[in-house]
């Protein structure tokens, strides 16, 4: 059964750091296109930022250019989604995504995604 296990969240100050990893069982990475959601209490699931299965595009949304960075290693089945300079409003839940073929202006949809991880945890507070 494919399986996506998100981890690297927890409680950090305005301005702090924290990598959130993807990691996934019983399938490949490598041949995936993978998205990186969040949903704050009260608000709907919203797209972070996506890579492309062979890594050909990546996408942010407007709140995440310039602080967050998407990356992936297929060699250890992961992908990365690197957070700076965080701020109280990137407070939610992270979930990772998973779909074979995604053209970009499609990535940032939760429906267009076959496989979810459980989601972890980012709390940004002083």
């Amino acid at each position: 059964q494919p399986q996506l296990v998100e981890s690297g969240g927890g409680l950090v100050q305005p301005g702090g750091s924290l990598r959130l990893s993807c990691a996934a069982s019983g399938f490949s990475l490598a041949y995936y296109a993978i998205g990186w959601f969040r949903q704050a209490p009260g608000k709907e699931r919203e797209g972070v930022s996506c890579i492309s299965n062979r890594g050909a595009y990546t996408s942010y949304a407007e709140s995440a250019k310039g602080r967050f960075t998407i990356s992936r290693d297929n060699a250890k089945n992961t992908v990365y989604l690197q957070m700076n300079n965080l701020k109280p409003e990137d407070t939610a839940v992270y979930y990772c995504a998973a779909d074979p073929s995604i053209a970009q202006r499609m990535c940032g949809m939760t429906y267009v995604y076959s496989y979810w991880g459980q989601g972890t945890q980012v709390t940004v507070s002083s």
